[in-house]
């Protein structure tokens, strides 16, 4: 037996014996031991229990499943007792001291898939978290890739998004469930969001965009002085490094405040403005989280009642209760725009540019070319008529003598090409022929040469 096969065969004891030991012949039979384990301890108990009475078997183990407690709570209000409804389930549970306090929640949340609108930001929602039911403010965020929180105006149609609102502290990994109202009783899908609570932090903030514009003041060549942007010199010391961009696309930052007039600032350009740009900083406002909480209080009222709890209502209904209608921004409204034209300036290249650029690229100054039809015109006498008419045709007559020799004198040029192009293949050929005879009337010579060397030696 080799070295490896007794190394191998070793490992196969050890694991049988380790397997032996520790690990479960069975997948149930854990479950089934324990299982006994836990009957025979229970007969022993109600073996040693059953002939105590209940005063004192309580005190060792606590109510039994099937008895009746009675609960005393204080503090309640009174109309929790005069509109009591036996046919209205009451759960009674416990809450930890923790879950006492109010503060910001932070957590996970979707719209759910059924529920016909989207959900808006600060709009009231009735929140069922652990053993609370309340209606509270949300606002609707989203992470981006370097951990900022962005204020969402609505949620997002299929993904899930941040909500943080004001509430009681609940443990983290507790589910949640939102409706709009229940009071009323329509035929769509009422859940209309779901989550999970993520963290209780209260240093998260939210953010949401914010874009500042100004108009340049002065101008030199790539520096610039911008108003109003800001109101003041402190508001400006805040913003010195922040970067700017003007409608063109050129870019520029803040460098520092300026004294005349308040809130202008001098900044720097990539390239030189224009008076008429409008330079703009895009920047980040927190968001303040609204510290409403109302809990749900339909166990207080009559009922008849009980059904009908509305609490806030929404700026769209109080609108709609009123017959007000959304008040209309002047802003808002779509106006005729009217562009002065601009005249360009022409390009004007210097003398001393043109001369070393190349004839292509050089301005042509063309001269303007009159107009025939803008000429006086000539009436002839009979005589004149008759002189320029003759005039004319001579001068067609000498054009067309010129055109034909001209045409003859290209057939004799192409003629004399032809025959000079034979007279170069004779001569290139009897070059040729000239230079093989001499080459080999040199190696006769040359061999002469080398057998005249070989005889003497």
């Amino acid at each position: 037996m080799t070295s490896i096969e007794r190394r191998d065969a070793k490992k196969k004891r050890l694991k049988d014996a380790f397997n032996a030991q520790y690990d479960m012949k069975d997948d149930s039979e854990f479950y089934d031991s324990w299982k006994a384990e836990t009957e025979q301890q229970a007969k022993l108990n109600r073996a040693e229990f059953e002939a105590m009475e209940d005063d004192v078997r309580v005190n060792y183990e606590g109510y039994r499943p099937g008895m009746y407690v009675r609960v005393e709570i204080e503090d309640v209000p009174c109309e929790f007792v005069t509109n009591f409804d036996a046919t209205y389930p009451v759960i009674l549970g416990g809450l930890s001291n923790l879950e006492e306090n109010v503060g910001l929640v932070q957590c996970r949340i979707k719209k759910h898939r059924w529920h016909k609108r989207i959900l808006k930001t600060k709009n009231p929602l009735i929140i069922s978290l652990g053993w609370r039911r309340f209606q509270t403010m949300p606002m609707y965020s989203i992470q981006d890739h370097n951990m900022r929180n962005r204020l969402l105006k609505y949620t997002p149609e299929h993904l899930h998004c941040n909500a943080t609102f004001y509430g009681p502290i609940t443990p983290q990994n507790t589910g949640l469930l939102a409706v709009e109202s229940v009071a009323e009783l329509t035929s769509g899908f009422r859940v209309a969001a779901t989550g999970v609570v993520l963290e209780l932090d209260k240093s998260k903030q939210i953010v949401k965009k914010l874009k500042l514009t100004g108009t340049p003041n002065k101008i030199y060549k790539k520096t610039a002085f911008i108003q109003g942007m800001f109101n003041t010199a402190l508001e400006v010391t805040k913003f010195e490094g922040a970067k700017l961009q003007s409608v063109s696309g050129i870019r520029g930052m803040i460098k520092k405040a300026a004294k005349n007039p308040e809130g202008s600032f001098r900044a720097t350009f990539e390239d030189k403005i224009l008076l008429s740009d409008i330079i703009f900083l895009r920047t980040w406002y927190p968001v303040q989280i609204p510290e409403f909480y109302n809990p749900v209080t339909s166990l207080l009222l009559p009922k008849s009642e009980k059904m009908k709890w509305i609490g806030m209502k929404t700026i769209g209904q109080l609108r709609r209760e009123k017959g007000m209608t959304a008040p209309l921004n002047p802003d808002s409204k779509y106006k005729p725009v009217e562009r002065k034209i601009r005249h360009m300036t022409p390009l004007t290249i210097p003398k001393e540019l043109q001369k070393m650029l190349p004839f292509r690229d050089t301005p042509k100054i063309i001269q303007e070319t009159k107009d025939p039809l803008k000429r006086v015109a000539v009436i002839r006498e009979p005589h004149e008529a008759k002189v320029a008419k003759v005039m004319k045709m001579l001068k067609t007559l000498h054009e067309h003598k010129r055109k034909t020799e001209r045409f003859k004198m290209r057939d004799r040029a192409a003629e004399h090409e032809k025959k000079m192009a034979k007279i170069d293949v004779r001569r290139v050929k009897k070059h040729k022929e000239t230079k093989k005879n001499i080459y080999r009337a040199l190696g006769q010579l040359e061999k002469k040469k080398q057998k005249f060397i070989n005889t003497k030696d």
